[in-house]
């Protein structure tokens, strides 16, 4: 084996090894598990009352936009996930939400999630409730 090859194995582990949040994403159950289901609850049937049901949501399922923009920036003590997971594990969360427990949404992609991300990332702060 040539030293090129090695350096450029070398080189290709160590990428590898430096974004494991991209390469080794967890399942998608798995990120559904470790960041909604205390809420939402494993079955997505939610708690009544406290948390919304995902299984047989018609919001969950239909237009992914409102959805996106409520998972990155949270909404109505839900909390903001646009720090906390990468545009490939939102992108695989969401879908298994969108398809899991019968319901029949269509997948949402990485460039999805990506997009909505520079959205929000550019849109119109809220008005300040500071009392002056």
């Amino acid at each position: 084996m040539s030293r090129s090859t090695v350096w450029v194995r070398g080189a290709l582990v160590a990428a590898l090894l430096s974004a494991p949040s991209a390469v080794f994403a967890g399942s998608p159950q798995s990120l559904f598990m470790d960041n909604c289901s205390a809420c939402h609850q494993s079955t997505g049937k939610g708690v009544k009352g406290a948390f919304p049901a995902l299984a047989g949501s018609p919001f969950v399922q239909g237009d992914a936009t409102p959805v996106l923009a409520t998972v990155l920036a949270g909404r109505a003590g839900m909390p903001a996930f646009k720090d906390d997971l990468n545009d490939a594990d939102l992108s695989a969360l969401l879908t298994y939400v969108r398809t899991s427990w019968g319901n029949k949404g269509k997948p949402i992609s990485a460039a999805d999630v990506a997009a909505a991300r520079a959205k929000l990332k550019t849109g119109k702060k809220a008005a300040s409730l500071q009392a002056h």
